[in-house]
């Protein structure tokens, strides 16, 4: 007989009938399912599919404004309703189509415009200001109009309108929607009278207290004199359109992510 003192532990002899050695496999521990990385994979999902359907919103909203430059920007110049007719104003009728009007600008009331003109149709480009004046219409109310672009070396002239015209005017030029503000706008610069962005509200706040209506749109005064200042005839007719490449890059993203955390989920299953 053999002592099970002496017995093979790597032979399992000494064992008892019917006992069997513990299998390495029984002591592997099932890894956890991890609650918190599910739910990060699957706000990750709910996230990519957001940003691909505002990608799809994006470009609506883009391909509706070149089938606007297509439709208007060759139309006949037209005037401005008068300021009485002004309540419910669509400020979209009037983007991209070509406007004339008569007033008498207050160049007193200049606000410059940071810009960085980029592929100009005249001769200055590069860093500079939008001069913008209002103008008080001969049919009532306040039109802002951009009379063009200056260069930044000559923009201190133009503080106060430069050599503008005084008396009534006749303005001709294309009507364009008020810009968006938003958190990385910076501040008005009201000492030094410089703005950011051509947003009417913004604009506004430069009348006086006492101003009469303003239209919801502002006029980029068409070009004059080759080499004049402001240099007009600058309004951006071409436009990126890139937001269908981009819409097809999140909703990919919202297809692989759960797609990776169903193959994480098997694996963890058959472990």
């Amino acid at each position: 007989m053999t002592d099970p003192a002496d017995a093979d532990p790597s032979t399992g002899e000494g064992q008892g009938e019917g006992e069997t050695a513990p299998s390495s496999s029984g002591n592997r521990k099932k890894s956890p399912i991890r609650p918190g990385f599910v739910l990060f994979m699957l706000a990750l999902t709910v996230l990519f599919a957001y940003l691909g359907k505002w990608q799809l919103d994006r470009l609506a909203q883009k391909e509706a404004m070149l089938a606007a430059i297509d439709q208007r920007i060759d139309l006949p110049p037209v005037p401005l309703p008068p300021a009485s007719e002004w309540v419910g104003f669509d400020a979209e009728i009037y983007n991209f189509r070509p406007l004339q009007v008569s007033g008498t600008f207050d160049h007193s009331r200049t606000v410059r415009v940071f810009t960085s003109l980029v592929s100009p149709r005249g001769t200055y480009s590069g860093p500079g200001y939008w001069i913008i004046a209002p103008l008080h219409l001969d049919t009532g109310g306040i039109l802002f109009v951009n009379r063009g672009f200056v260069p930044q070396n000559k923009a201190e002239a133009f503080a106060d309108g430069g050599a503008g015209s005084v008396g009534p005017v006749t303005v001709t030029g294309i009507g364009r929607i008020s810009e968006k503000v938003n958190s990385f706008t910076p501040v008005t610069d009201f000492s030094n009278r410089i703005e950011w962005v051509r947003n009417i509200d913004r604009l506004s706040q430069f009348l006086a207290s006492d101003h009469g209506p303003v239209a919801p749109i502002y006029l980029d005064a068409a070009a004059t004199v080759p080499g004049a200042l402001p240099q007009g005839g600058e309004t951006k007719l071409t436009v990126t359109n890139r937001h269908l490449e981009y819409a097809v890059t999140w909703f990919s993203l919202a297809i692989l992510t759960p797609l990776m955390l169903l193959f994480w989920w098997h694996r963890n299953r058959r472990s």
